[in-house]
């Protein structure tokens, strides 16, 4: 299996495990400040990452060289998942997640002002199917759905906070230095976790941990483990495999996961016309796991 082919498969179990974040983080947002909450899990994920590095590759001093690398990182991440669970307030699952699949073009867009990448005519139509399937799964099939969409400000802040994301991936590709995937996610994801912890150590102290309902425990656990450790270090990995917007393209995906969460959870099977927007999903990413070479513009 070729690199390029490693990190598309980093990125699909990317998109099935961030899918199951979406649906924890609604049910937790309401009982707990975002600052608060991202603030444990960033550091219990960067002292599980912590122990996988030195049980592993090991942490040499070289990585720590610039460190202000993964401040940068750290605060494009941090920043990404604190206005999610802000956006996630107030916004509904289906708004935010049309909102999420601006992402990708958002990427392509970083990535082309940091890297200079230029997306190819293939790249382009593939991403435009991926967005008009994600988008058809994510309103049910239901033009009715579509013409009621409504931008209010949980959209608007998580917006922003996909912004923040999207500068992330090229962001990883250029400041990467040969340090492993797993120790440039340690570094950027301890960052992450000291400029939440500075920025909302009011809501951190302020917070009744104790009265805490089950379903706020299970997010933190859950994102901590999968949506934080597990997801850097594929993104991560991807990321120095990968082009900007074939990355971010996987977030096209998440909606399709979602659907399956809930299958397995018993709440239903989508209907057939649900169904062929999950079909233009895979008709964009066998578009993009074709292998062709990202053209790029000499600095």
């Amino acid at each position: 299996m070729s690199d390029a082919m490693r990190g598309h498969l980093a990125m699909l179990v990317f998109s099935g495990l961030i899918a199951g974040s979406f649906a924890l983080g609604s049910m937790a947002a309401p009982h707990i400040a975002p600052t608060a909450l991202n603030s444990v899990r960033f550091i219990l994920a960067s002292c599980l990452v912590a122990a996988v590095a030195v049980g592993t590759v090991g942490i040499r001093r070289e990585a720590l060289r610039a460190p202000w690398r993964y401040l940068v990182l750290g605060a494009s991440m941090g920043l990404y998942f604190v206005l999610m669970f802000e956006g996630l307030k107030t916004a509904p699952p289906v708004s935010a997640a049309a909102v999420f699949t601006l992402t990708p073009i958002l990427s392509g867009v970083f990535g082309f002002l940091l890297l200079r990448q230029i997306m190819t005519p293939r790249m382009s139509v593939a991403l435009s199917i991926g967005a008009v399937g994600a988008l058809w799964v994510i309103f049910r099939a239901d033009w009715r759905a579509v013409g009621a969409f409504e931008v209010g400000r949980g959209e608007i802040v998580y917006f922003w906070g996909c912004v923040a994301h999207a500068a992330y991936i090229p962001l990883v590709r250029k400041l990467n230095r040969g340090e492993p995937a797993v120790v440039f996610s340690l570094g950027a994801m301890a960052a992450a976790a000291l400029l939440i912890t500075l920025a909302g150590w009011r809501d951190i102290v302020a917070t009744h941990w104790a009265a805490l309902p089950v379903i706020v425990w299970v997010t933190i656990g859950y994102t901590t483990i999968f949506a934080t450790a597990l997801s850097f270090i594929l993104v991560q990995y991807a990321s120095l495999r990968l082009p900007s917007a074939k990355v971010m393209a996987y977030t096209y995906l998440t909606p399709s996961w979602v659907i399956l969460w809930q299958a397995a959870l018993g709440q239903g099977v989508p209907r057939v016309l649900v169904m062929a927007g999950v079909a233009l999903t895979a008709v964009a990413l066998f578009l993009l796991l074709r292998d062709d070479e990202v053209p790029s513009v000499r600095a």
